[in-house]
């Protein structure tokens, strides 16, 4: 039949399969079956899994909150009150699980005196165990440098004083005395010289980790005014061994002079650190340095 005859006859009240008008066969059957099937597959979809609220996390202790909110106004409402009264007279506010589990006086407390008991023990015998450790010897069989602080004002002659105990001792030349500079006196023994800085803040941090000064002074113009500074900051920042070096005496050409000035420049220099300080003469440069019996 045409599609119009059948919609003709539903209108009708009479099915287009009524009395006897459908036709069975295999064709009609294998169309029936995956409508079927579809149906049901759209009907599960539309229902989808069945809602689970949440029972923990921050959106289902809101709501509990929210509810637990609710009811205290409810009771309050009604006359009644969140408190409770002890046996004592005393007001006692009603706890939540939450705030109970949170307020817990005991949750640190000794759970078993046994196990508390064995845990004492353990850190006791941990203790004597370190206390018996024995501590390993760390220092270097050689002792450190001893640092020796050249200074004195500018053209007295620092870098020739430093050159020549250089060639002295390593039997070296260097052109360039930047920097500290660490040579072998001995057996055990190292000594590293370093020339002082032109700076305030270089010679308090120089003055602070020498061991030895040598203040080397022109002989020809006497002392200046950066050595009697040097000498403060010496004192103030813990007073070291102090020995003077007097350089330029060749420029004088009489001996009875030389002698004047060399008494002179050693009274000074005893009055400004002690007396007997230990007081060198350096003349008679060769090659740019001091000669090695000046240097001994």
């Amino acid at each position: 039949r045409s599609r119009q005859c059948r919609v003709a006859e539903s209108k009708e009240g009479q099915g287009p399969w009524e009395g006897g008008a459908r036709r069975s066969g295999p064709r009609r059957q294998g169309r029936g079956a995956p409508n079927q099937f579809a149906a049901a597959a759209r009907s599960f979809a539309m229902a989808g899994k069945a809602h689970r609220a949440r029972k923990a996390g921050a959106k289902a202790k809101k709501k509990k909150d929210k509810k637990l909110k609710k009811h205290e106004q409810q009771v309050s409402g009604d006359g009644g009150s969140s408190l409770a009264t002890s046996s004592g007279g005393r007001v006692k506010k009603i706890l939540t699980k939450e705030q109970q589990r949170i307020n817990n006086p005991k949750a640190f407390g000794v759970k078993s005196s046994l196990r508390a008991r064995q845990n004492r023990a353990r850190q006791a015998d941990r203790e004597q165990k370190r206390l018996h450790v024995p501590v390993l010897d760390k220092t270097p069989d050689e002792p450190p440098p001893m640092v020796v602080l050249v200074h004195g004002p500018p053209g007295v002659g620092k870098s020739t004083v430093i050159k020549s105990l250089v060639k002295h001792y390593a039997r070296q030349n260097i052109s360039d005395t930047k920097g500290p500079i660490s040579v072998i006196s001995g057996k055990s023994r190292r000594i590293t010289l370093i020339e002082c800085p032109k700076t305030l803040t270089g010679m308090i941090d120089a003055s602070k980790v020498a061991d030895l000064v040598l203040l080397v002074i022109d002989g020809n113009f006497g002392f200046e005014m950066e050595t009697f500074e040097f000498l403060n900051l010496l004192q103030v920042h813990g007073f070291p061994k102090v020995m003077g070096v007097l350089t330029h005496l060749d420029m004088y050409k009489s001996k009875d002079r030389l002698k004047k000035v060399k008494k002179g420049l050693k009274a000074r220099f005893w009055n400004e650190i002690y007396e007997g300080a230990k007081l060198f003469y350096f003349s008679g440069l060769i090659n740019g340095k001091y000669p090695k019996r000046e240097v001994l």
